[in-house]
């Protein structure tokens, strides 16, 4: 059988496990060993293409782990949801959707899962909206999207294991996001939510404010980790001292334990974060075997050859790239890791710079990782109580930041 098309049915298959609940890194193992023999590699072949594909983004994992320590920091402590209310009490009642995006951006940007970030906030969210009186469906795109703007530009595992599938530095592709970033945060706000159907309000009044009742960190305090964190990754493109993200990243969720005097919460915010970040990095494992197996096959070529009988240049290939994936597998940073381990060679032969084309695939790989399949869509929907089928009316929306951000990433490349 053709590789390409033993490929594609890899995929396939693997959705379709995916959708009946089979573990997602099983589910992954299983379509890349029928992929593989069916491309006619047997099974020596086939594993030890697989075994290739783990072995590209082992240092990604790495990375991944470290990065633990600054989530866990900024969930453990209550640093993230000081920074979220500091945000919303700032901007105020009659900006409550800017609020909730800004705050959702931040704290993706800053290292918090987007799932983790829009569970953060909710409780903020619907508080705040019972008291304005706005609908639940366009609060929900408010956190959604603007943590789809912050994921782009975070050091969360979907942008570590593009940059490196690449071989570009973190912060540089950090950085390439950051406008379309915030001009997707401004879509967000004053186009996308204005569309979104819902006029019935929050009927009852939420629960009282817990974040008044804690004793939570103050926002200087809070944000002092990430922004650590940040100024050592810059050190690279600016002096040239190379501090590698498997430092700054823990360095930042260390400096952040001090600054919030929280220092005793230590062993339980590394614990957090090896709880997170070990069942990315389990899930990267079956991304890998299958990207391997994507690698290998002539699936790639016949993408490109697609796009070039369409007319469209080589700078579409990793934002497609990036949303077939994607699709495939409801998850940004599956995604990004399939996209990139699979294309990167690609991408880079056509021209685009590293930095260009890992920014490409990130952005690409938030336009379809809310599918139902995926584990962000029931994540969202159940913290707020949204049932299965309101929770589906979003899909259209959130779409539509991810596409936005997407054109926007394009753009940037065009305009450089």
């Amino acid at each position: 059988m053709n590789s390409a098309l033993a490929a594609f049915i890899a995929l396939c298959l693997a959705i379709v496990l995916i959708i009946r609940k089979v573990p997602p890194v099983f589910a992954l193992f299983l379509g890349a060993l029928t992929g593989g023999l069916l491309a006619g590699w047997g099974m020596s072949g086939t594993v030890t293409e697989m075994i290739s594909g783990v072995k590209d983004i082992v240092p990604a994992i790495v990375r991944i782990l470290a990065a633990g320590v600054l989530s866990g920091m900024l969930v453990v402590t209550g640093a993230a949801e000081s920074i979220a209310s500091a945000i919303v009490r700032t901007l105020g009642a009659k900006r409550v959707y800017l609020a909730l995006a800004l705050a959702a951006m931040l704290l993706t940007a800053t290292g918090v899962f987007i799932d983790v970030a829009v569970i953060t906030i909710a409780p903020i969210a619907l508080m705040t909206g019972s008291r304005a009186g706005l609908p639940l469906p366009k609060l929900m795109i408010a956190m959604i999207g603007g943590g789809k703007c912050g994921n782009i530009v975070s050091p969360n595992p979907n942008t570590i294991i593009a940059a490196e599938n690449f071989d570009a530095p973190l912060q540089s592709v950090m950085l390439a996001n950051l406008l379309p970033a915030l001009l997707g945060l401004a879509v967000v706000v004053w186009l996308i939510i204005p569309l979104v159907p819902g006029k019935k309000a929050l009927e009852a009044p939420a629960p009282a404010d817990t974040i008044n009742n804690k004793d939570l960190p103050s926002f200087l305090g809070s944000i002092a980790g990430p922004l650590l964190a940040v100024v050592l990754l810059a050190l690279r493109p600016l002096f040239g001292i190379v501090i590698d993200p498997a430092v700054a990243l823990p360095a930042g969720g260390l400096f952040g334990l001090l600054t919030t005097g929280l220092w005793k919460l230590t062993l339980k915010s590394l614990q957090y974060g090896l709880e997170k970040m070990s069942g990315v990095a389990v899930l990267l494992i079956g991304t890998g075997m299958i990207a391997g197996i994507i690698k290998a096959s002539s699936i790639t070529a016949l993408v490109v050859d697609l796009l070039g009988r369409w007319g469209a240049g080589g700078e579409l290939l990793a934002p497609v790239a990036g949303i077939l994936m994607c699709a495939a597998t409801a998850s940004t940073t599956a995604g990004a890791t399939i996209a990139s381990a699979s294309f990167s060679e690609a991408i880079l032969s056509s021209g685009i710079s590293p930095v260009s084309g890992a920014a490409m695939v990130n952005a690409g790989a938030t336009v379809l990782d809310h599918l139902p399949h995926g584990s962000f869509f029931n994540a969202t929907g159940g913290c707020v109580g949204m049932s299965v089928a309101e929770r589906i009316k979003l899909i259209p929306f959130e779409s539509l930041t991810g596409l936005a951000l997407t054109l926007f990433s394009l753009g940037a490349l065009v305009l450089i």
